[in-house]
Protein backbone atom coordinates (compact mmCIF):
# COMPACT_ATOMS: atom_id res chain seq x y z
CA UNK A 1 0.00 0.00 0.00
CA UNK A 2 1.21 3.62 -1.03
CA UNK A 3 2.49 5.59 2.01
CA UNK A 4 2.37 9.60 2.49
CA UNK A 5 5.62 9.58 1.68
CA UNK A 6 4.57 7.93 -1.68
CA UNK A 7 1.68 10.32 -2.32
CA UNK A 8 4.16 13.43 -1.19
CA UNK A 9 6.28 12.35 -3.85
CA UNK A 10 3.31 11.91 -6.27
CA UNK A 11 2.24 14.95 -5.43
CA UNK A 12 5.18 17.53 -5.49
CA UNK A 13 5.75 15.81 -9.11
CA UNK A 14 2.51 17.26 -9.96
CA UNK A 15 2.64 20.45 -8.36
CA UNK A 16 6.38 21.24 -9.75
CA UNK A 17 5.31 19.85 -13.29
CA UNK A 18 3.01 22.61 -13.68
CA UNK A 19 5.10 25.20 -12.17
CA UNK A 20 7.70 24.24 -14.74
CA UNK A 21 5.14 24.67 -17.61
CA UNK A 22 4.09 27.69 -15.95
CA UNK A 23 7.92 29.33 -16.53
CA UNK A 24 8.11 27.98 -19.23
CA UNK A 25 5.07 29.64 -21.16
CA UNK A 26 6.85 33.11 -19.50
CA UNK A 27 9.84 32.56 -20.39
CA UNK A 28 8.40 31.77 -24.22
CA UNK A 29 6.50 35.04 -24.47
CA UNK A 30 3.13 33.77 -23.37
CA UNK A 31 2.52 36.03 -20.11
CA UNK A 32 3.59 39.40 -22.37
CA UNK A 33 0.52 40.52 -23.41
CA UNK A 34 -1.46 40.07 -19.71
CA UNK A 35 1.79 42.22 -19.03
CA UNK A 36 1.74 45.08 -20.95
CA UNK A 37 -1.86 45.25 -20.12
CA UNK A 38 -1.36 45.83 -16.70
CA UNK A 39 2.07 47.37 -17.40
CA UNK A 40 0.10 50.66 -19.45
CA UNK A 41 -2.74 50.47 -16.90
CA UNK A 42 -0.20 51.22 -14.02
CA UNK A 43 1.96 53.14 -16.23
CA UNK A 44 -1.39 55.25 -16.90
CA UNK A 45 -2.06 55.91 -13.53
CA UNK A 46 -4.65 53.30 -13.60
CA UNK A 47 -6.24 50.02 -11.08
CA UNK A 48 -5.63 46.90 -11.19
CA UNK A 49 -8.83 45.01 -9.66
CA UNK A 50 -8.27 41.49 -8.91
CA UNK A 51 -11.27 39.75 -8.28
CA UNK A 52 -11.93 35.66 -7.31
CA UNK A 53 -14.55 33.96 -5.33
CA UNK A 54 -13.54 30.70 -3.00
CA UNK A 55 -10.08 29.49 -3.31
CA UNK A 56 -9.83 32.21 -6.60
CA UNK A 57 -9.60 34.92 -3.81
CA UNK A 58 -6.03 33.75 -2.72
CA UNK A 59 -5.29 34.86 -6.24
CA UNK A 60 -6.36 38.34 -5.85
CA UNK A 61 -5.08 38.40 -2.33
CA UNK A 62 -1.02 37.24 -4.02
CA UNK A 63 -1.82 40.26 -6.88
CA UNK A 64 -3.11 43.20 -4.01
CA UNK A 65 -1.66 44.49 -0.97
CA UNK A 66 1.18 42.31 -0.17
CA UNK A 67 4.63 43.27 0.76
CA UNK A 68 6.50 43.11 -3.38
CA UNK A 69 3.50 43.46 -5.42
CA UNK A 70 1.69 46.57 -7.12
CA UNK A 71 0.65 49.44 -4.89
CA UNK A 72 -1.99 50.76 -7.51
CA UNK A 73 -4.17 47.12 -6.82
CA UNK A 74 -7.35 46.57 -5.22
CA UNK A 75 -8.68 42.92 -4.01
CA UNK A 76 -12.58 43.09 -4.94
CA UNK A 77 -14.42 40.16 -3.15
CA UNK A 78 -18.40 39.30 -2.50
CA UNK A 79 -18.09 40.27 0.91
CA UNK A 80 -17.84 44.16 -0.32
CA UNK A 81 -21.72 43.79 -0.90
CA UNK A 82 -21.75 43.57 2.40
CA UNK A 83 -19.04 45.94 3.63
CA UNK A 84 -19.84 48.74 0.98
CA UNK A 85 -22.89 47.65 0.09
CA UNK A 86 -26.87 46.98 0.70
CA UNK A 87 -26.60 43.35 1.47
CA UNK A 88 -27.10 41.49 4.38
CA UNK A 89 -24.23 39.26 5.95
CA UNK A 90 -26.84 36.43 6.10
CA UNK A 91 -26.58 36.38 2.29
CA UNK A 92 -23.15 35.40 2.47
CA UNK A 93 -23.58 32.17 3.51
CA UNK A 94 -26.73 31.05 1.90
CA UNK A 95 -27.74 28.04 0.15
CA UNK A 96 -26.68 28.16 -3.34
CA UNK A 97 -23.55 29.44 -2.73
CA UNK A 98 -23.51 33.39 -3.27
CA UNK A 99 -20.61 33.27 -6.19
CA UNK A 100 -23.02 31.69 -8.01
CA UNK A 101 -26.04 34.24 -8.47
CA UNK A 102 -25.62 36.32 -11.14
CA UNK A 103 -27.41 39.40 -9.44
CA UNK A 104 -24.51 39.69 -6.70
CA UNK A 105 -22.14 40.72 -9.35
CA UNK A 106 -23.49 43.80 -10.38
CA UNK A 107 -23.97 45.45 -6.44
CA UNK A 108 -20.29 43.84 -6.23
CA UNK A 109 -19.19 45.45 -9.23
CA UNK A 110 -21.08 49.20 -8.15
CA UNK A 111 -18.75 49.11 -4.91
CA UNK A 112 -15.81 49.68 -7.34
CA UNK A 113 -14.49 52.82 -7.07
CA UNK A 114 -13.55 52.69 -11.59
CA UNK A 115 -11.23 54.78 -13.73
CA UNK A 116 -11.17 54.16 -17.38
CA UNK A 117 -7.77 52.94 -17.43
CA UNK A 118 -7.96 50.48 -14.58
CA UNK A 119 -8.34 46.54 -15.43
CA UNK A 120 -9.79 43.58 -14.03
CA UNK A 121 -7.65 40.53 -13.24
CA UNK A 122 -10.40 37.65 -12.40
CA UNK A 123 -8.97 34.28 -11.32
CA UNK A 124 -12.34 31.16 -11.32
CA UNK A 125 -11.12 27.85 -11.59
CA UNK A 126 -14.41 26.59 -13.10
CA UNK A 127 -14.73 29.72 -14.47
CA UNK A 128 -18.62 29.46 -15.07
CA UNK A 129 -20.21 30.67 -11.85
CA UNK A 130 -22.58 33.77 -12.12
CA UNK A 131 -21.11 36.34 -10.01
CA UNK A 132 -17.46 35.94 -12.03
CA UNK A 133 -18.81 35.87 -15.24
CA UNK A 134 -21.32 38.58 -14.19
CA UNK A 135 -18.35 40.73 -13.21
CA UNK A 136 -16.23 40.16 -16.18
CA UNK A 137 -19.32 41.45 -18.20
CA UNK A 138 -19.67 44.56 -16.36
CA UNK A 139 -16.31 45.24 -16.35
CA UNK A 140 -16.23 44.74 -20.59
CA UNK A 141 -19.56 46.81 -21.12
CA UNK A 142 -17.75 49.78 -19.18
CA UNK A 143 -14.70 49.54 -21.56
CA UNK A 144 -12.36 47.53 -18.92
CA UNK A 145 -9.78 45.12 -20.32
CA UNK A 146 -10.30 42.23 -18.40
CA UNK A 147 -7.15 39.21 -17.61
CA UNK A 148 -9.11 35.76 -16.80
CA UNK A 149 -6.97 32.90 -14.82
CA UNK A 150 -9.15 29.71 -15.27
CA UNK A 151 -8.68 26.06 -15.54
CA UNK A 152 -9.05 25.79 -19.41
CA UNK A 153 -9.59 22.01 -19.38
CA UNK A 154 -12.38 22.16 -16.72
CA UNK A 155 -14.32 25.15 -17.54
CA UNK A 156 -15.08 23.46 -20.78
CA UNK A 157 -15.72 20.27 -19.41
CA UNK A 158 -18.39 22.48 -17.33
CA UNK A 159 -21.76 24.12 -18.66
CA UNK A 160 -22.17 27.56 -17.79
CA UNK A 161 -24.00 28.76 -14.71
CA UNK A 162 -24.35 32.45 -16.29
CA UNK A 163 -27.81 33.66 -17.68
CA UNK A 164 -25.35 34.80 -20.86
CA UNK A 165 -24.32 31.05 -21.39
CA UNK A 166 -20.69 32.15 -21.13
CA UNK A 167 -17.83 31.27 -19.44
CA UNK A 168 -15.05 34.01 -18.34
CA UNK A 169 -12.64 32.81 -20.87
CA UNK A 170 -14.72 33.65 -23.74
CA UNK A 171 -15.03 37.11 -21.90
CA UNK A 172 -11.93 38.29 -20.82
CA UNK A 173 -9.15 39.54 -23.39
CA UNK A 174 -6.47 37.62 -22.19
CA UNK A 175 -6.86 33.91 -20.70
CA UNK A 176 -4.51 32.81 -18.74
CA UNK A 177 -4.53 28.38 -18.10
CA UNK A 178 -3.74 27.78 -14.28
CA UNK A 179 -3.13 24.13 -15.35
CA UNK A 180 -5.37 22.29 -13.04
CA UNK A 181 -7.08 19.32 -14.12
CA UNK A 182 -11.22 19.11 -14.22
CA UNK A 183 -11.88 19.06 -10.61
CA UNK A 184 -8.83 20.92 -9.52
CA UNK A 185 -7.48 17.28 -7.34
CA UNK A 186 -4.61 15.70 -8.86
CA UNK A 187 -4.02 12.18 -6.62
CA UNK A 188 -6.26 8.98 -7.38
CA UNK A 189 -6.24 6.37 -5.40
CA UNK A 190 -5.30 7.81 -2.06
CA UNK A 191 -8.75 7.05 -1.73
CA UNK A 192 -12.46 7.23 -3.47
CA UNK A 193 -11.67 10.84 -3.73
CA UNK A 194 -9.25 12.31 -5.50
CA UNK A 195 -6.93 14.55 -3.17
CA UNK A 196 -3.90 16.74 -3.68
CA UNK A 197 -5.70 20.03 -5.32
CA UNK A 198 -3.04 22.61 -7.59
CA UNK A 199 -4.91 25.31 -8.82
CA UNK A 200 -4.29 27.79 -5.47
CA UNK A 201 -0.62 26.89 -5.94
CA UNK A 202 -0.45 27.69 -9.78
CA UNK A 203 -2.92 30.77 -9.45
CA UNK A 204 -0.43 32.04 -6.60
CA UNK A 205 2.25 31.34 -8.57
CA UNK A 206 1.04 33.40 -11.82
CA UNK A 207 0.17 36.20 -9.94
CA UNK A 208 3.58 36.62 -8.68
CA UNK A 209 4.97 35.73 -12.34
CA UNK A 210 2.43 38.79 -13.48
CA UNK A 211 3.49 41.28 -10.78
CA UNK A 212 7.29 40.12 -11.76
CA UNK A 213 6.49 40.73 -15.63
CA UNK A 214 4.78 44.04 -15.00
CA UNK A 215 7.74 45.84 -13.04
CA UNK A 216 10.43 44.81 -15.70
CA UNK A 217 8.08 46.04 -18.26
CA UNK A 218 7.92 49.39 -16.54
CA UNK A 219 11.53 49.22 -15.69
CA UNK A 220 12.19 48.64 -19.17
CA UNK A 221 10.14 51.97 -20.18
CA UNK A 222 12.49 54.19 -17.47
CA UNK A 223 9.17 54.40 -15.63
CA UNK A 224 8.43 54.13 -11.24
CA UNK A 225 7.09 50.94 -10.31
CA UNK A 226 5.32 51.70 -6.97
CA UNK A 227 5.78 48.49 -5.15
CA UNK A 228 5.05 47.24 -1.34
CA UNK A 229 7.66 47.16 0.78
CA UNK A 230 6.70 44.44 3.83
CA UNK A 231 4.56 46.98 6.45
CA UNK A 232 6.75 44.91 9.61
CA UNK A 233 9.93 46.72 8.14
CA UNK A 234 11.44 49.96 10.10
CA UNK A 235 9.81 52.85 7.57
CA UNK A 236 7.76 50.02 5.30
CA UNK A 237 4.15 51.17 6.54
CA UNK A 238 5.01 54.88 6.35
CA UNK A 239 6.29 54.61 2.86
CA UNK A 240 3.50 52.28 1.60
CA UNK A 241 0.73 55.38 3.03
CA UNK A 242 2.64 57.81 1.14
CA UNK A 243 2.65 56.39 -1.99
CA UNK A 244 -1.20 54.86 -1.51
CA UNK A 245 -2.26 58.42 -1.19
CA UNK A 246 -1.40 58.95 -4.47
CA UNK A 247 -4.31 57.06 -5.24
CA UNK A 248 -7.19 58.77 -3.07
CA UNK A 249 -9.76 56.72 -2.55
CA UNK A 250 -9.32 54.77 -5.53
CA UNK A 251 -7.34 52.21 -3.72
CA UNK A 252 -8.47 50.10 -0.42
CA UNK A 253 -7.80 48.14 2.24
CA UNK A 254 -10.57 46.31 4.08
CA UNK A 255 -11.00 42.51 5.15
Amino acid sequence: MPTFSDHVGRFEREVTDRIGRLSALATGGGLNEAVELLADCVEGGGIVHAFGTGHSEAFAMEIAGRAGGLIPTNKVALRDAVLLGGHEIAELTGEPPLERDPRIAEDVFATVVRDPRDVFVIASNSGVNGSVVGLALLAKQHGHRVVAVTSLEHTNAVEPKHPSGKRLAEIADVVLDNLAPYGDATLEGVTDVAVGAVSSLTAAYLAQLLTIGTVTALAARGKETPLYVSANVPGGHDRNLTIEARYGDRLRRSA
